[in-house]
Formats: structure tokens, C-alpha cells, sequence
């Protein structure tokens, strides 16, 4: 079998990885194989975290909607309680919307809750 020189496709390669790692820091974006640890740690860190990106958010939305209601003199359990007993289907994302950027409307749904 001809012997096979990879040159060119190792340069390709080394390049391509040190692209990847442009702005880490030390030894992480120069050097090949320190690069390459880095690159698969990045690649398990995002795939974990975009799972707890969705939990990170709906405990924004509690916390917001909670000062909001603290506000309006009831509590987060509370209203939502009432919110499934009335059959009232908003999700959270959109109730905190409402308590932040229409606090009328926010009343008025509160009111019809109670």
C-alpha cells in the first residue's frame, strides 16, 4: 500500500480546532490537544445546560410573578390554586409577562380569580 503523507489534512484539521477555541484562555487555544478537552467539555457543558436553561426560566417566572402578587396582597400558591380551580389555562411565562408589562390587566385577572 502507497504511503500516505497528511500534511495538508492535519493542518486542516489543527486549524479548524484552534478556531473553535478562539478566545479560551492559556494553554485551551493554542495548544491541539488541550484544545481538543476543551472543545468536549464545552460540547457536555451546552448540551446539559440547555436542559437547565427551561428550568432556569420558569423559576424566573415564579419569582416574578410572586413579587407581583406579594403586591397585590395574595401569594404565587395561592393564585395558582385559584387560577386551576376557575379552569383558567395561562401559562406562567405569559402570566409574568402580563404582571410586568401590564399591571391593569394584571389586576383585572386577579380580581376575576379571587
Amino acid at each position: 500500500m502507497a504511503r500516505v503523507k497528511k500534511g495538508t489534512n492535519a493542518l486542516k484539521s489543527r486549524k479548524n480546532t484552534l478556531r473553535m477555541v478562539k478566545g479560551y484562555r492559556f494553554g485551551r487555544s493554542t495548544k491541539e490537544k488541550q484544545a481538543m478537552e476543551a472543545i468536549f467539555h464545552a460540547g457536555s457543558y451546552a448540551f446539559a445546560h440547555r436542559r437547565d436553561k427551561k428550568g432556569d426560566f420558569r423559576r424566573l417566572w415564579n419569582v416574578r410573578l410572586n413579587s407581583a402578587l406579594r403586591e397585590n396582597g395574595t401569594t404565587y400558591s395561592r393564585f395558582i390554586g385559584s387560577l386551576k380551580k376557575n379552569k383558567i389555562d395561562l401559562n406562567r411565562k405569559m402570566l409574568s409577562e402580563l404582571a410586568a408589562s401590564r399591571p391593569e390587566t394584571f389586576k383585572k385577572l386577579l380580581a376575576q380569580v379571587k
